[in-house]
């Protein structure tokens, strides 16, 4: 799975639970939150003051390292 800036907090978390602790220790430390849910990786990033490019880069090296 590739992750993108425009999948919701709620999508990436249905896909990989343990994308939770990635996020957290990544500064988006509001993943409970219920408006998490219904907010994109973008937007979320945005709002803690994180370059979505830049994390979803991230997120996506990191799913690769699993696979591997």
């Amino acid at each position: 799975m590739a992750v993108t800036k425009e999948m919701l907090i709620g999508e990436i978390l249905q896909v990989d639970p343990q994308m939770a602790p990635f996020l957290m220790a990544s500064g988006m430390h509001c993943i409970g939150c219920p408006s998490a849910q219904g907010e994109s990786l973008e937007e979320a990033a945005l709002v803690h003051g994180i370059e979505p490019d830049l994390l979803v880069a991230r997120i996506n090296a990191y799913l690769d390292s699993l696979q591997k």
